[in-house]
Protein backbone atom coordinates (compact mmCIF):
# COMPACT_ATOMS: atom_id res chain seq x y z
CA UNK A 1 0.00 0.00 0.00
CA UNK A 2 2.81 2.44 0.82
CA UNK A 3 4.32 1.93 -2.63
CA UNK A 4 0.97 2.65 -4.27
CA UNK A 5 0.90 6.02 -2.57
CA UNK A 6 4.57 6.93 -2.85
CA UNK A 7 5.41 10.63 -3.11
CA UNK A 8 6.31 10.31 -6.79
CA UNK A 9 3.04 8.53 -7.56
CA UNK A 10 0.99 11.16 -5.75
CA UNK A 11 2.91 14.03 -7.38
CA UNK A 12 2.28 12.55 -10.81
CA UNK A 13 -1.43 12.18 -10.10
CA UNK A 14 -1.77 15.71 -8.76
CA UNK A 15 0.35 17.35 -11.46
CA UNK A 16 -1.89 16.08 -14.26
CA UNK A 17 -5.08 17.46 -12.72
CA UNK A 18 -6.51 20.31 -14.88
CA UNK A 19 -6.38 22.81 -12.01
CA UNK A 20 -2.71 21.90 -11.32
CA UNK A 21 -1.83 22.37 -15.00
CA UNK A 22 -3.52 25.79 -14.89
CA UNK A 23 -1.73 26.70 -11.65
CA UNK A 24 1.68 25.92 -13.13
CA UNK A 25 0.80 27.90 -16.25
CA UNK A 26 -0.17 30.86 -14.08
CA UNK A 27 3.13 30.65 -12.20
CA UNK A 28 4.97 30.86 -15.53
CA UNK A 29 2.89 33.88 -16.57
CA UNK A 30 3.79 35.66 -13.34
CA UNK A 31 7.48 35.20 -14.13
CA UNK A 32 7.00 37.29 -17.27
CA UNK A 33 8.48 36.76 -20.74
CA UNK A 34 10.69 33.68 -20.43
CA UNK A 35 12.24 33.71 -23.89
CA UNK A 36 16.00 33.40 -23.56
CA UNK A 37 15.92 33.87 -19.80
CA UNK A 38 17.46 31.60 -17.17
CA UNK A 39 15.01 30.19 -14.63
CA UNK A 40 15.77 28.06 -11.60
CA UNK A 41 13.07 25.75 -10.25
CA UNK A 42 14.04 25.06 -6.63
CA UNK A 43 12.71 21.77 -5.30
CA UNK A 44 11.95 20.66 -8.86
CA UNK A 45 10.93 17.10 -7.94
CA UNK A 46 10.54 14.91 -11.04
CA UNK A 47 11.11 17.89 -13.31
CA UNK A 48 7.82 18.51 -15.11
CA UNK A 49 7.98 22.30 -14.58
CA UNK A 50 11.56 22.43 -15.88
CA UNK A 51 10.45 20.80 -19.12
CA UNK A 52 7.47 23.15 -19.42
CA UNK A 53 9.60 26.23 -18.74
CA UNK A 54 11.96 25.12 -21.51
CA UNK A 55 8.96 24.87 -23.84
CA UNK A 56 8.33 28.55 -23.03
CA UNK A 57 11.78 29.39 -24.34
CA UNK A 58 13.67 29.56 -21.05
CA UNK A 59 16.94 27.98 -20.05
CA UNK A 60 15.45 26.08 -17.12
CA UNK A 61 17.52 24.61 -14.29
CA UNK A 62 16.01 22.15 -11.83
CA UNK A 63 17.47 21.72 -8.34
CA UNK A 64 16.28 19.19 -5.77
CA UNK A 65 17.82 17.80 -2.59
CA UNK A 66 16.55 14.27 -3.26
CA UNK A 67 18.87 12.33 -5.62
CA UNK A 68 16.02 9.96 -6.46
CA UNK A 69 13.89 12.87 -7.70
CA UNK A 70 16.76 14.20 -9.80
CA UNK A 71 17.34 10.72 -11.24
CA UNK A 72 13.64 10.52 -12.16
CA UNK A 73 13.77 14.00 -13.70
CA UNK A 74 16.82 13.16 -15.81
CA UNK A 75 15.18 9.96 -17.03
CA UNK A 76 11.91 11.66 -17.91
CA UNK A 77 13.33 14.85 -19.39
CA UNK A 78 16.81 13.96 -20.72
CA UNK A 79 17.19 17.35 -22.41
CA UNK A 80 16.73 19.18 -19.09
CA UNK A 81 19.39 20.56 -16.76
CA UNK A 82 19.10 19.08 -13.26
CA UNK A 83 21.29 19.27 -10.16
CA UNK A 84 21.17 17.74 -6.70
CA UNK A 85 21.26 20.71 -4.35
CA UNK A 86 19.80 22.47 -1.34
CA UNK A 87 17.22 25.25 -1.82
CA UNK A 88 19.09 27.15 0.90
CA UNK A 89 22.45 26.77 -0.91
CA UNK A 90 21.71 26.70 -4.62
CA UNK A 91 24.58 25.56 -6.88
CA UNK A 92 24.37 28.85 -8.80
CA UNK A 93 26.41 32.03 -9.01
CA UNK A 94 25.16 35.29 -7.49
CA UNK A 95 22.83 37.21 -9.81
CA UNK A 96 23.03 34.42 -12.40
CA UNK A 97 19.31 33.83 -13.10
CA UNK A 98 16.43 35.98 -14.27
CA UNK A 99 13.62 34.08 -12.56
CA UNK A 100 13.16 31.87 -9.49
CA UNK A 101 10.36 29.43 -8.81
CA UNK A 102 9.65 27.22 -5.78
CA UNK A 103 6.62 24.93 -5.89
CA UNK A 104 5.53 22.90 -2.83
CA UNK A 105 9.00 23.01 -1.28
CA UNK A 106 9.27 25.66 1.46
CA UNK A 107 7.12 23.65 3.88
CA UNK A 108 9.87 21.00 3.91
CA UNK A 109 12.50 23.45 5.18
CA UNK A 110 13.38 24.29 8.78
CA UNK A 111 14.20 27.87 7.77
CA UNK A 112 12.21 28.96 4.70
CA UNK A 113 13.54 32.51 5.08
CA UNK A 114 17.01 31.20 4.16
CA UNK A 115 15.65 29.80 0.91
CA UNK A 116 13.97 33.10 0.05
CA UNK A 117 17.20 34.97 0.85
CA UNK A 118 18.99 32.51 -1.44
CA UNK A 119 16.46 33.27 -4.18
CA UNK A 120 17.33 36.94 -3.76
CA UNK A 121 21.05 36.14 -4.00
CA UNK A 122 20.88 34.21 -7.28
CA UNK A 123 18.45 36.59 -8.98
CA UNK A 124 19.81 39.32 -11.22
CA UNK A 125 18.51 42.84 -10.48
CA UNK A 126 14.90 43.13 -11.57
CA UNK A 127 14.40 39.35 -11.53
CA UNK A 128 11.10 37.75 -10.64
CA UNK A 129 10.33 35.16 -7.95
CA UNK A 130 7.25 32.99 -7.60
CA UNK A 131 6.40 30.86 -4.57
CA UNK A 132 3.51 28.42 -4.55
CA UNK A 133 2.26 25.70 -2.26
CA UNK A 134 -0.32 24.58 0.24
CA UNK A 135 -0.91 25.51 3.86
CA UNK A 136 -1.05 22.15 5.62
CA UNK A 137 -3.59 23.35 8.20
CA UNK A 138 -6.17 24.23 5.54
CA UNK A 139 -7.00 20.88 3.96
CA UNK A 140 -10.80 20.53 3.59
CA UNK A 141 -11.97 16.93 3.86
CA UNK A 142 -15.54 15.64 3.96
CA UNK A 143 -15.80 12.99 6.66
CA UNK A 144 -18.32 11.42 9.01
CA UNK A 145 -15.76 12.03 11.76
CA UNK A 146 -14.90 15.76 11.67
CA UNK A 147 -13.14 15.81 15.04
CA UNK A 148 -10.83 12.96 14.09
CA UNK A 149 -10.28 14.58 10.71
CA UNK A 150 -9.19 17.84 12.32
CA UNK A 151 -6.84 15.94 14.62
CA UNK A 152 -5.26 14.01 11.76
CA UNK A 153 -4.81 17.08 9.55
CA UNK A 154 -3.21 19.06 12.36
CA UNK A 155 -1.02 16.11 13.37
CA UNK A 156 0.28 15.85 9.82
CA UNK A 157 0.90 19.60 9.73
CA UNK A 158 2.78 19.50 13.02
CA UNK A 159 5.05 16.74 11.70
CA UNK A 160 6.40 19.03 8.95
CA UNK A 161 9.20 21.58 9.41
CA UNK A 162 7.19 24.60 8.19
CA UNK A 163 3.59 23.54 7.58
CA UNK A 164 2.05 27.02 7.59
CA UNK A 165 4.69 28.79 5.51
CA UNK A 166 2.37 29.37 2.52
CA UNK A 167 0.44 32.02 4.46
CA UNK A 168 3.80 33.72 5.04
CA UNK A 169 4.98 33.81 1.43
CA UNK A 170 4.17 37.50 0.94
CA UNK A 171 5.91 38.58 4.13
CA UNK A 172 8.93 36.35 3.51
CA UNK A 173 9.43 37.98 0.12
CA UNK A 174 9.03 41.47 1.56
CA UNK A 175 11.44 40.69 4.39
CA UNK A 176 14.04 39.51 1.84
CA UNK A 177 13.83 42.80 -0.07
CA UNK A 178 11.42 41.87 -2.83
CA UNK A 179 8.83 44.42 -3.92
CA UNK A 180 5.34 44.62 -5.43
CA UNK A 181 4.08 41.20 -4.31
CA UNK A 182 1.04 39.76 -6.06
CA UNK A 183 -1.01 37.21 -4.10
CA UNK A 184 -3.44 34.70 -5.58
CA UNK A 185 -5.20 31.64 -4.17
CA UNK A 186 -6.40 28.74 -6.31
CA UNK A 187 -8.15 25.67 -4.92
CA UNK A 188 -7.45 22.11 -5.96
CA UNK A 189 -10.54 19.90 -5.70
CA UNK A 190 -10.18 16.11 -5.61
CA UNK A 191 -13.15 13.76 -6.05
CA UNK A 192 -11.44 10.63 -7.38
CA UNK A 193 -8.73 8.16 -6.37
CA UNK A 194 -6.17 10.98 -6.36
CA UNK A 195 -7.90 12.22 -3.20
CA UNK A 196 -7.31 8.86 -1.55
CA UNK A 197 -3.63 9.04 -2.49
CA UNK A 198 -3.37 12.44 -0.80
CA UNK A 199 -5.07 11.17 2.34
CA UNK A 200 -2.67 8.23 2.58
CA UNK A 201 0.12 10.83 2.64
CA UNK A 202 -1.57 12.48 5.63
CA UNK A 203 -2.25 9.47 7.85
CA UNK A 204 -2.11 5.69 8.13
CA UNK A 205 -5.05 5.48 10.57
CA UNK A 206 -6.86 2.49 9.09
CA UNK A 207 -10.43 3.02 10.31
CA UNK A 208 -10.51 6.63 9.12
CA UNK A 209 -8.97 5.70 5.76
CA UNK A 210 -11.48 2.88 5.39
CA UNK A 211 -14.32 5.40 5.50
CA UNK A 212 -12.56 7.50 2.88
CA UNK A 213 -11.95 4.44 0.69
CA UNK A 214 -15.66 3.65 0.83
CA UNK A 215 -16.39 7.26 -0.14
CA UNK A 216 -14.04 6.86 -3.10
CA UNK A 217 -15.74 3.59 -4.11
CA UNK A 218 -19.18 5.24 -4.07
CA UNK A 219 -18.05 8.51 -5.71
CA UNK A 220 -18.48 10.48 -2.46
CA UNK A 221 -14.91 11.43 -1.59
CA UNK A 222 -14.16 15.17 -1.42
CA UNK A 223 -10.87 16.90 -0.63
CA UNK A 224 -10.12 20.58 -1.33
CA UNK A 225 -6.68 22.17 -0.96
CA UNK A 226 -6.17 25.95 -1.26
CA UNK A 227 -2.93 26.70 -3.11
CA UNK A 228 -1.17 30.00 -2.39
CA UNK A 229 0.67 31.72 -5.23
CA UNK A 230 2.82 34.81 -4.60
CA UNK A 231 5.03 36.60 -7.12
CA UNK A 232 7.34 39.54 -6.46
CA UNK A 233 10.03 41.67 -8.05
CA UNK A 234 13.68 41.35 -7.04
Amino acid sequence: MAGMYSLLTVLDAVDTQPWAVALRARSYELLGDLTGRTVVDAGCGPGRAVAELAEHGARAIGVDLDPAMIAAARKRWPAGEFHVGDACELPLETESVSCYRADKVLHTLDDPARAVAEARRVLAPGGRAVLLGQDWDTFVIDSDEPEITRRLVHAKADSLPSPRVARRYRNLLLDAGFTDPVVEVRTGVFTDDTALGLLHRITDEESWLAEQAERARTNRIFVAVPMFLVAAQG
